[in-house]
């Protein structure tokens, strides 16, 4: 669904991409795994639009991006930090997106029921708290049933409900055969969802397979274990 050949991007002179090429394949969850200032971010921006490559393609369904913005209507896209205008209130915010992007494909009361939203949706952004902020962008990136989704920390700042009801709202995304593409810091959340893993460092693509592969190819019987030994491998 999503193929990257050769992705390379420089930032005055300092690559935080380089020449990377893997593809993020339907009904799979790929983690987006790496270290701070691995390249995560820009390889993110670069498959949205919001920054161009230096050199090298990005395709998202067979159609390259070459500056248009008509593909970004098949992504769902949950930032890690959602912002949000202070004085409107949830519904208010589902409505605006609503009236930028047309009707819900998904309806917004089962949605808002998925993620525990119903008590809220009168209630201004500014009385939210960060992990509630969290669910109202994960309930905007799924309400036009996109075939691709893009999370950035998707589980970061919920309670154990939530997070429990966001892992299993991931799952169901790849039951229904769609694109998944995850970035995470807790690894227990890497193992219990991941189908396969790209691991970045300093720009550089040092692993893409599944989790027992990386275990295997670090000799290690732990994702815990086995993510420091690739950080380990390219500094030595």
């Amino acid at each position: 669904m999503i193929q990257v050949d050769h992705l390379t991007k420089e930032y005055g002179g300092l690559r935080a991409i380089d020449d990377i090429s893997l593809e993020f394949p339907k009904g799979q969850v790929t983690a987006l795994v790496g270290p701070n200032g691995s390249g995560k971010t820009t390889l993110i921006k670069c498959i949205l639009g919001l920054t161009h490559p230096t050199s090298g393609t990005i395709t998202v369904a067979d159609q390259q991006i070459n500056g248009g913005w008509e593909y970004r209507k098949l992504i769902g896209y949950m930032p890690q930090i959602a912002r949000f205008p202070d004085n409107l209130t949830v519904r208010d915010v589902l409505g605006l997106v609503q009236g930028v992007r047309g009707r819900a494909e998904r309806p917004v009361n089962a949605l808002a029921d998925i993620f525990n939203l119903n008590g809220d949706r009168k209630k201004r952004m500014s009385a939210l708290s960060g992990g509630t902020r969290q669910k109202v962008a994960a309930m905007i990136a799924a309400m036009f049933d996109p075939p691709i989704y893009i999370l950035d920390e998707p589980t970061a700042g919920l309670d154990p409900i939530s997070s429990g009801a966001m892992k299993e709202f991931i799952r169901s995304r790849r039951t229904e055969g769609r694109t998944v593409l995850l970035t995470s810091h807790i690894v227990s959340d890497i193992e219990s969802l991941a189908d396969r893993i790209v691991f970045l460092l300093d720009g550089h693509l040092m692993f893409t397979g599944t989790p027992d592969e990386l275990k295997a190819r670090t000799d290690r019987d732990s994702l815990e274990a086995a993510i420091p030994q690739l950080i380990q491998e390219r500094s030595r």
